[in-house]
């Protein structure tokens, strides 16, 4: 075989691998579950990524059993869980299981169990577009994320929640 055709052949090759993910990615926009997740910037600032941010989440925690030692980390106490993301009548929630997926740091607040997943999800941001402002104290930043079968939560757009109101970003 000639070199041109073997060159042409691994791109073509190349071009069908990269298409069958962005694909699978679409067909799973299309058929997966979605859902409107509470969020926060964890750490946006790392260069070699592009323009994004690293979002923590936090979703209610279900079947903690044992609390682990809480160890400091950056001045807040850090409780390292094992956990899976699991979707109940459309709301994520974090269930404990030693061989998880995720690690999440449990918290109680306001008498309920509450898990803080953080930098897992990558929200990236076009590049002439900044990132969210939160402007007042009672708002929260959401994101509305698509749940694949594995692996963290795939973020589609944000949304910015203010006074039990959840008023999507514009893509704009």
């Amino acid at each position: 075989m000639k070199p041109l055709y073997k060159g042409f052949l691994i791109a073509v090759l190349q071009l069908v691998t990269v298409s069958s993910l962005g694909v699978k990615l679409l067909y799973d926009r299309a058929h997966r579950p979605r859902v409107w997740i509470k969020s926060a910037v964890y750490d946006p600032d790392l260069p070699i990524r592009g323009k994004y941010l690293s979002l923590s989440i936090e979703v209610p925690a279900e079947s903690f059993t044992e609390q682990p030692h809480a160890q400091p980390y950056y001045g807040v106490p850090f409780s390292p869980y094992r956990c899976d993301l699991v979707l109940r009548s459309d709301h994520l929630v974090a269930v404990g299981n030693e061989g998880g997926e995720f690690f999440a740091n449990v918290q109680r607040r306001d008498n309920n169990l509450l898990a803080v997943i953080n930098g897992e999800t990558a929200y990236f941001l076009p590049e002439h577009k900044n990132g969210p402002i939160l402007r007042n104290r009672g708002e929260e930043l959401w994101i509305e994320a698509t749940i694949p079968r594995k692996g963290p939560p795939r973020p589609i757009r944000l949304g910015i929640k203010k006074n039990g109101v959840l008023t999507p970003l514009s893509a704009d």
